[in-house]
C-alpha cells in the first residue's frame, strides 16, 4: 500500500505541474515585477501550511529577499503571550490586521498566503488586507476543496477569490487521497504538492531574473563552505526589510 500512495502522490505532482504550468508563469511575472522594483516576497502560512511559507522564505536555493508571516508573530513581534496561540487562533480574523501591521511591508512587496482549505478567518482577512493596500497576491490552495467549503470569514469569502493568481495543489476535499474501509481517508497529500508549487514558482521567477540579464539574489546552503558569507551578503541588502526566525 505505501508503493500505492507513492504512485497516487507522483501521478498527482506530474498532473498538478502540467496543469498549472501557466499560472506559475504568472505568478513568476508577479513575483519578477516586484522583486525588480526592490519588492520583497512575504509568504504566509498557518498549522501545516506553514511548511510551504518556509520553502518560499529563508530556504537554501530560494530566493533571500523573502519573509515568512505566521500567528506566531503575535508572539514574536507583538508581545502577546504564548498562551494566544491556540490550533483556533487561525479561523480568527482580526489577528491578520496585527500579523499584517507587525511585518516590515513596503508597498512593492508581493504576497504568497497558502491555504489547502482557504476558508478560514486569518488566511481570508489577511488576503482581503493584502489587495486593499495593493500588493500582488498569489494563492497556493486546493480548489476542490476550498470550493466544497462555507468560507469561516464574515464576509463569505475564501482565499481563492480574492488572490490574482491561484495555483491549485490538486488535493481533493478532505486532503486524504487513500479510502479507509467503512468510509473516511488517509495519506495526506496537499502539502507535497503545495512545496512542489511553490518551488516551480521560485524557480521560474530566477530563471525569469537571469534572463533579464539580472543577478538573482539566491541563498546558497549554510552548510557549504562560504555559505554563510554569501548569504550574509545578500542579506545586508535588504537590512531592516526580511527576517529570519
Amino acid at each position: 500500500m505505501t508503493v500505492g500512495y507513492a504512485e497516487r502522490v507522483l501521478d498527482l505532482a506530474r498532473e498538478v505541474a502540467g496543469t498549472q504550468a501557466e499560472r506559475i508563469g504568472q505568478a513568476a511575472a508577479l513575483l519578477v515585477t516586484s522583486l525588480r522594483d526592490d519588492g520583497v516576497v512575504n509568504a504566509f502560512g498557518s498549522g501545516h501550511s506553514e511548511a510551504i511559507a518556509m520553502e518560499i522564505a529563508g530556504r537554501a536555493g530560494g530566493l533571500v529577499p523573502s519573509n515568512r508571516l505566521t500567528p506566531r508573530d503575535l508572539v514574536l513581534y507583538g508581545g502577546q503571550p504564548p498562551s494566544v496561540l491556540t490550533p483556533e487562533l487561525e479561523r480568527d480574523p482580526s489577528i491578520a490586521h496585527t500579523i499584517y501591521e507587525l511585518a516590515p511591508v513596503r508597498p512593492q512587496d508581493a504576497f504568497v498566503l497558502i491555504s489547502s482549505s482557504g476558508v478560514n478567518g486569518t488566511v481570508v482577512e489577511l488576503a482581503t488586507l493584502v489587495k486593499e493596500r495593493g500588493h500582488p497576491l498569489i494563492a497556493i490552495t486546493s480548489v476542490q476543496h476550498s470550493t466544497a467549503m462555507t468560507s469561516r470569514h464574515p464576509s463569505g469569502r475564501r482565499l481563492l477569490d480574492l488572490a490574482d493568481v491561484v495555483l491549485d495543489n490538486g488535493s481533493p476535499y478532505g486532503d486524504a487521497i487513500l479510502d479507509l474501509p467503512g468510509g473516511g481517508g488517509y495519506g495526506a497529500v496537499s502539502t507535497i504538492t503545495s512545496a512542489l508549487l511553490a518551488q516551480l514558482m521560485v524557480t521560474e521567477t530566477i530563471e525569469r531574473l537571469i534572463a533579464l540579464g539580472q543577478s538573482p539574489p539566491v541563498y546558497l546552503s549554510a552548510n557549504i563552505t562560504g555559505g554563510d558569507e554569501h548569504n550574509r551578503a545578500l542579506e545586508a541588502r535588504y537590512a531592516g526589510r526580511i527576517r529570519r526566525s
